[in-house]
């Protein structure tokens, strides 16, 4: 199944999407607490939400106000140098375990919503991105093999990152902590749809048409499975809780010259069989 979050005046609804519509989930029983609340309650809202497909009003996807496909995860962790050739790229070796880094909910946008570069830096990069949505409450300790079973679904995203703030630190937290620079979905695909841990997809970044990341999710250096294991090591990972499984290479600060994102452009993330994440840049204002 495949599902979105739109704005409907000021309200954000769950919606799944059938025949190239939307149809409007939110009046379906048990399902009024958006995508999130659907991924807490488990199977059962699934299906409440595969029954109400069918009658459910629709509207059409275009023109309509898409929003992060969850506006406000509890966690969303994030892991760099996930692709061999990013971390060459950047000077840097393989990882023997993943750069883990946290970004805030506000943060997020939704497809179509501009990405901010902001007053304070021209060093505006894209980064493409798998994103992996928890769906149960992840025991401590849990096994590699058992791992995927704890997921709900894919979707994409874009890790925009201001690299001069990212490297004023050791740490990278401020840099990837701008208001407005993590585009999220616009769809939700469930597990079930996609290959396990989504490895073997096509991804790729696009900017104003012109392909700069062209890679696949099996060269993940720290698949999904092999990524919850090891959170789960440290800490509780629970439902709607967000993965951002890293980028390959070919960003913006590797090229020569770099290439920053400017106002007017349009930034692109293409999943295979997830979806296509596109939005244009603005200045701060």
């Amino acid at each position: 199944m495949r599902f979105v979050t739109f704005d409907d005046a000021g309200t954000a609804k769950l919606g799944g999407l059938v025949d190239g519509e939307i149809a409007d989930l939110s009046a379906v029983s048990g399902l009024s607490g958006g995508l999130l609340g659907m991924v807490e309650a488990g199977e059962p809202a699934f299906a409440a939400a595969q029954n109400g497909l069918r009658a459910a009003a629709r509207r059409p996807l275009e023109g309509t106000k898409l929003l992060p496909v969850i506006p406000r995860p509890g966690k969303i962790i994030c892991l760099g140098l996930n692709y061999a050739e990013h971390a060459a790229e950047g000077g840097r070796e393989k990882p023997d375990y993943p750069n883990f880094f946290m970004r805030c909910a506000t943060t997020l946008i939704g497809h179509g919503e501009a990405i901010v570069r902001p007053r304070v830096s021209e060093q505006l990069d894209f980064e493409a991105e798998l994103a992996a949505v928890i769906g149960k409450r992840v025991p401590r300790h849990l096994a590699k093999k058992d791992a995927l079973a704890y997921v709900a679904g894919y979707a994409c995203f874009n890790d925009a990152s201001i690299r001069d703030y990212q490297r004023r630190t050791p740490q990278w937290t401020i840099g990837k902590n701008f208001d407005a620079t993590g585009p999220f979905g616009p769809v939700f695909v469930t597990a079930d749809e996609l290959p396990p841990g989504a490895a073997g997809l096509g991804i790729e970044s696009r900017l104003n048409g012109t392909v700069m990341q062209k890679a696949n999710t099996r060269d993940m250096i720290f698949p999904v499975d092999e990524t919850i294991m090891l959170l789960a090591q440290c800490m509780t990972l629970e439902p709607g809780d967000v993965l951002v499984m890293g980028t390959p290479a070919g960003v913006g600060f590797a090229r020569t010259p770099p290439l920053w994102m400017k106002a007017g452009d349009t930034i692109e993330v293409e999943i295979e069989g997830v979806g296509l994440l596109s939005n244009p840049v603005a200045d701060e204002t």
